[in-house]
């Protein structure tokens, strides 16, 4: 066990690990950012820590998720974040250490300088999203932990903390420990099967005929270079069941002894079109792979097709054309995304159609506007260039070392077949591509959108798709342009003036509403009732916003002194109901309580702090049963 770090400590003449200036350093940055005098702190060890192990995860790729290494980084960077937490730290502060930790380390590990940005961006936007949780669910701990019989945190108590704030159960279990408690590690285990379960049942759907049927032979592709082929029928299926002919009017799956058809795999849609033989017409509406098989999924239109017939296989060549304009675009956008946001991205998914391309990818944060204009931007240069798509075949180890990106967990063989778009694009893919990125016509961007933690999603469209979806867009702009009778190129500060204005006759609006309740709400001052020595108001309003009833509660009880309050307002067939205690009156009346037995006369409920709750309800007939219940419910709890 004598390590570097052991070796350290014995060459600086100290006693511990963290004691040696690699720490020592370290601390004392951990201590500056969580303003931690302590410097014996065990959290500020842990920080320490764990901002070594993070960084170096984050600098080879790995971004938090919610599996696999994604998971184990999270639980790290999570688990700084609650020591931090623990010390003070309410704003994130976990990320600000990646600098002096490059300054320590990065001699010796220069990714760490090189990928500074891209590491305290990964930690940043993990750490702010377990820190909009982690208050709440340290306050669910807490009351969970007040209210415990015994010394061990409940399974459910464990799962609830971790389906719904994102607490990894080693997470809870440090907390438990310190607070000399132990956890139902079992419980949580059975609360999780019972989600896993949930969730089989919920994706439960009808496998696809394909994968059902059994091929021995394998169907040699012949799409790469033809639409259309001859081929003879080895095997036929009607609903995964072999048979020697199909007849007109029958759903059947045809497989061929060699197909121009693509079958749906790495993302690219299978091919539709038809098989057409002297006596029938097959119309393909699916293909996809079963083993090494192509499956042609369809329906029979006319005639009958018997095992070892000749058809003339012919794809939808349009569709095609639009497919493999989306797939070339999809390998064009993958290195502007490595381009523009950095060597980190790393493809997740993608779905390539004749309509649309979607490319998911590794990225810590949401891609910016100006990014996306221009990784855009970027494409289309790459398309005007009109630069040679070279297919080429070779082993695996001469494709890695050409610079061949390889899809992370993807099985190939010992010959891959690498595509490369340009000196921009080189990557492994068995699917269908444009002869010269030009072919491509044009690049536009749809949307930009976060699908799981760490991964976002693009969706874009290309060739006379994109185009057309370009003059939708300027048709739009000129009606615009037409209505608010603005140049189109002054629409933006139009449409912001505009808004300031609505905004400014919003806040107008506002104050003469609350100027008018208020009017009002003084002429009912004269409804005030002692109740056991407490003075007790309850009104009735109509189209009053919740915003306004807090106001006017707040006003009722500086004028009143120690008072309770309860406001009812009917806006267009909903009800607002407010009630305010003042604080010295809180230990003997709860607002929540209070909102809550009256709230069921309107059909509602609601909640909030005991000084002050809110309630809806979609039954303002209650409204005046619910406002009468308050004294005698009151005269209970404070008599």
């Amino acid at each position: 066990g004598m390590g570097l770090e052991r070796i350290a400590a014995v060459l600086q003449h100290v006693h511990s690990n963290y004691e040696i200036d690699l720490f020592t350093n370290l601390i004392e940055a951990a201590a500056k950012e969580t303003a931690c005098k302590d410097f014996t702190s065990s959290s500020l060890k842990v920080i320490a820590d764990h901002i070594r192990s993070c960084a170096f995860l984050i600098a080879d790729g790995v971004l938090p998720s919610n599996e696999g290494r994604g998971y184990v980084l999270r639980r790290i960077i999570r688990r700084a974040a609650r020591h931090g937490h623990k010390l003070g730290a309410s704003e994130p502060f976990f990320y600000k250490l990646v600098k002096p930790l490059a300054d320590e380390m990065g001699e010796a590990y220069p990714e760490l300088r090189e990928k500074q940005q891209a590491i305290e961006g990964a930690l940043l936007a993990e750490e702010q999203k377990f820190n909009a949780t982690l208050a709440s669910g340290m306050q669910i701990l807490d009351e969970d932990l007040n209210g415990l019989k015994g010394a061990v945190i409940p399974g459910e108590v464990l799962f609830k903390l971790y389906d719904t704030f994102g607490f990894p159960v080693d997470l809870t279990a440090d907390i438990a420990r310190e607070r000399g408690l132990e956890i139902d590690l079992p419980g949580f285990e059975a609360a999780m099967e019972e989600q896993r379960q949930r969730a089989r049942a919920a994706n439960q759907f009808a496998s696809d005929m394909s994968s059902r049927i059994t091929v021995d032979q394998e169907t040699r592709f012949t799409g790469y270079d033809n639409l259309a082929d001859t081929a003879r029928v080895t095997d036929l299926f009607i609903e995964g069941k072999p048979v020697k002919s199909v007849t007109a009017g029958q759903n059947a799956i045809v497989v061929l002894d060699h197909t121009p058809f693509y079958g749906e795999s790495g993302g690219q849609l299978g091919d539709t079109g038809t098989l057409t033989s002297k006596q029938s017409v097959f119309e393909v509406e699916d293909t996809q792979k079963s083993g090494s098989a192509v499956t042609h999924s369809g329906l029979l239109k006319q005639g009958q097709l018997n095992i070892g017939d000749t058809v003339e296989a012919k794809i939808d060549a349009d569709r095609r054309r639009r497919i493999v304009q989306n797939h070339s675009a999809t390998h064009l956008l993958h290195a502007a995304l490595r381009n523009i946001l950095g060597s980190h991205v790393a493809q997740k998914g993608s779905l390539v159609g004749p309509d649309y391309l979607r490319f998911d990818f590794s990225h810590g944060a949401p891609v910016s506007s100006d990014e996306l204009i221009e990784i855009e931007r970027w494409v289309n240069q790459r398309i005007a260039a009109n630069q040679m798509a070279v297919v080429e075949s070779m082993s695996m180890e001469n494709a890695v070392a050409k610079g061949a990106i390889a899809l992370f967990g993807e099985k190939y063989g010992d010959v891959v077949r690498v595509i490369s778009l340009g000196d921009d694009s080189t990557e492994l893919c068995g699917g269908t591509h444009v002869s010269s990125t030009g072919d491509i016509g044009l690049f536009r961007i749809i949307g930009e959108t976060g699908v799981a933690s760490g991964i976002r999603r693009i969706e874009a469209s290309s060739g006379m798709t994109a185009l057309n979806a370009a003059l939708e867009d300027r048709s739009r702009l000129s009606a615009l342009s037409k209505m608010l009778k603005t140049p189109q190129s002054e629409l933006e500060n139009k449409v912001s003036g505009l808004l300031d204005n609505l905004k400014k006759q919003q806040r107008e609006f506002e104050k003469l509403q609350l100027k008018l309740t208020a009017n009002a709400g003084d002429a009912g001052l004269d409804q005030v009732q002692e109740i056991a020595g407490v003075k007790v108001l309850c009104l009735k309003f109509e189209e009053v916003d919740a915003k306004a009833l807090r106001e006017m509660i707040d006003r009722f009880r500086d004028k009143l002194g120690n008072s309770i309050v309860v406001l009812a307002s009917v806006t267009e067939g909903k009800v607002q109901l407010a009630a305010g205690v003042s604080k010295p009156l809180t230990d003997r009346v709860n607002a929540g309580q209070l909102i809550n037995a009256i709230a069921g006369y309107v059909g509602g409920k609601g909640g909030g702090r005991p000084d002050m709750a809110m309630a809806g309800g979609d039954e303002p007939t209650g409204v005046d049963k619910a406002l009468a219940s308050v004294p005698e419910w009151l005269q209970d709890k404070l008599a």
